[in-house]
């Protein structure tokens, strides 16, 4: 036996290998990315025989872990709560045809959110799809619930979620773990029948008369779970909780010395309805706690009584923080402005951090990035006129310079050009340009292969006009440098076996197609200048520019050596801090100057183009290389 200090994420992993899982799949997003992660380090470790893939994107990797429950393997396919937007097509299709070995779905949820475009509850995904749902309150509660949820998919031959939130997903908790662990395979066979596996809609219809049949037998199961337990109190008052918040709220009623009964519920869907009824009857009113929306409030069939999310007891949005469950029970207990220890703040320390007076610094794109280089030029070239749709990645923060307008999900840059190019055809010119107004699309290389062919090809198809830059920077450098399908050099698989995507881009019908390194600023601008007026010529298309550089902090070796000087005779102007802005340029304490913040620069020498005036220079006393 052994113990070790693990982040949620880690302790799910651990299950995993535990239960034998051996077919594992994820496609990188915050909070879910260690998950995978650290089944690679513990699967190395260990020597286990397992299939572990970074997947290119979520539906892949539902269904390759799908096929391998088939065929009798214990599999899961994980992600963060809005890719399971992008495998629900598989997700929803799954829980009618069910499967064999034990499968697994593992969305990591985000309230608040900190990372992610919504806040959305996969909980209620599942309970629309009738997947049965798991909810921990602790790594150690995560790890066991692996092992609940894979027994209870195989019992009853369903997928079954395991939600993890963000605070699940990156807590830390000691966890004693047995490092011997079974390398036995599991017989892989898969039995053919087309009336479940390729159902047409006919036997869909059966499907679902008895996956219904399957949850009524589920929800039994539930009322007797170890997962979920009751607590008992003398106050009239009740709780419902589950998942983290059930922590803080238990936490908060004993800082209260309120004496509430408490239901815990791991199990929110199918909720066991007998048990919460029981103990909705013996109070004369509850409350219910739950992230990120109201998936167990909404199945309580009888909610006279009970306060929450619906009734706006509970905000209908954002993170149920410490200070948020604390106000609510004090209110129920009687004083709303009563605080405690939990939820209040340590006075010495805000006055501490009041006199740093330290200035508020918002996101922005490391030192030495590429993509900085890329936003530069672009917004040099073609100014404010143009129109600059965008995506989700790193490179989103192209917006703090001003170099991106819109951001919707992955991949959506490209259909957003199309739909811009086609109004602006058919539309009066107006004073906006009109017709001619131009139009450059920003995508990451993982993003573009995770969901931006489409795009393209229908762009190209329907006759849309504007100009594709692909940002490659050779990883998955928002969510740990994950490998891609064109760069996995860092993959557990096949690191020889690449995906072009020059290639892909002229399968898809384009005709300009341009690899260029963005650090090249003169040269950059020119090929961009190239590409509009090639997709604004009469027998133009999509115009693709591939800016192809590495990730400076992945691999910095790849950044050569330029170190810069600001002169004596810079004035403060802050143009290059506006227009450029790289942390590592900082403006001087008395405002007068900017200066070089040495611990942070990279020596990329890429500033001196954002100094109009000529202050920033090659240093004169170290070499160029």
């Amino acid at each position: 036996m052994g113990k070790m200090l693990m982040l949620g994420n880690e302790a799910i992993a651990l299950g995993l290998l535990e239960q034998n899982c051996r077919m594992i799949c994820a496609y990188p997003g915050t909070p879910s990315s260690e998950i995978l992660s650290s089944v690679l380090q513990q699967q190395k470790r260990l020597g286990i025989d397992l299939h572990a893939e970074w997947s290119v994107n979520e539906k892949v990797a539902f269904e390759v872990a799908l096929g391998g429950s088939w065929s009798g393997l214990r599999s899961a396919a994980i992600m963060k709560q809005v890719g399971l937007n992008v495998a629900s097509d598989a997700f929803f299709s799954a829980a009618y045809q069910g499967v064999k070995g034990g499968f697994l779905i593992i969305p990591a949820d985000d309230p608040g959110p900190s990372s992610s475009q919504t806040e959305q509850d996969s909980r209620l995904m599942a309970l629309t799809a009738k997947v049965p749902v798991f909810d921990p309150s602790t790594p150690q509660e995560a790890r066991e619930f692996v092992k609940h949820a894979l027994e209870l998919s195989e019992r009853h031959q369903v997928p079954v979620m395991l939600r993890p939130t963000r605070q699940i997903c990156h807590a830390v908790q000691d966890i004693d773990f047995d490092e011997e662990f079974s390398n036995e395979i599991p017989q892989v066979k898969f039995d053919k029948d087309p009336h479940r596996w390729a159902a047409t809609p006919r036997d869909r219809y059966r499907l679902h008369v008895e996956l219904n049949k399957k949850l009524k037998l589920i929800e039994a199961e539930f009322s007797s779970s170890p997962c979920n337990k009751v607590e008992s109190g003398s106050a009239k008052v009740g709780v419902i909780a589950s998942g983290m918040v059930y922590n803080v709220a238990r936490q908060i009623l004993r800082d209260l010395n309120f004496d509430a009964p408490l239901l815990k519920i791991g199990t929110p869907f199918p909720l066991p309805q007998k048990m919460v009824s029981d103990f909705i009857a013996d109070c004369e009113q509850v409350v219910v706690f739950e992230e990120t929306d109201y998936c167990i409030e909404l199945q309580i069939p009888d909610r006279r009584n009970v306060r929450g999310r619906l009734d706006s007891t509970i905000p209908s949005a954002g993170e149920l923080t410490p200070d948020v469950v604390g106000k609510v029970l004090s209110g129920l207990q009687g004083d709303a402005n009563k605080t405690t220890k939990i939820f209040s703040a340590d006075a010495g320390l805000a006055a501490a951090v009041a006199e740093q007076q330290t200035p508020p610094r918002p996101p922005r794109l490391c030192p030495g990035c590429s993509h900085r280089s890329a936003f530069y030029a672009m917004k040099r070239e073609f100014g404010k006129r143009t129109l600059y749709p965008g995506d989700i990645g790193c490179y989103t923060l192209g917006a703090n310079l001003d170099a991106v307008d819109t951001c919707v999900d992955m991949g959506s840059g490209a259909d957003i050009a199309s739909g811009f190019y086609h109004a602006h055809k058919i539309g009066r010119a107006g004073g906006a340009g009109g017709k001619d107004r131009p139009i450059m699309v920003t995508i990451g290389d993982s993003t573009f292969l995770h969901s931006g062919l489409q795009p393209l090809m229908n762009a190209v198809h329907t006759d849309a006009r504007f100009v594709l830059l692909i940002l490659d920077n050779r990883t998955t450098a928002m969510t740990g440098f994950q490998p891609t399908p064109a760069n996995p050099e860092k993959s557990n698989l096949n690191p020889e076996r690449s995906v072009s995507i020059p290639n892909l881009v002229r399968a898809c019908g384009v005709e300009f197609v341009r690899e260029l390194d963005p650090y090249l600023q003169d040269d950059f601008r020119n090929v961009l200048r190239e590409a509009h007026e090639h997709c604004r010529s009469p027998e133009g298309r999509v115009a693709v520019v591939i800016a192809e550089r590495s990730c400076s902090l992945h691999e910095p070796e790849t950044v050569e050596k330029r170190a810069v000087l600001i002169t004596d005779e810079c004035d403060g102007c802050r143009y290059c801090l506006i227009a450029f802005e790289c942390p590592a340029l900082v403006l001087s304490t008395d405002g007068s100057r900017v200066d070089l913040n040495e611990d942070l620069c990279v020596d990329c020498g890429q500033c001196i183009d954002s100094c109009h005036k000529g202050f920033i220079i090659p240093h004169p006393e170290m070499e160029w290389v």
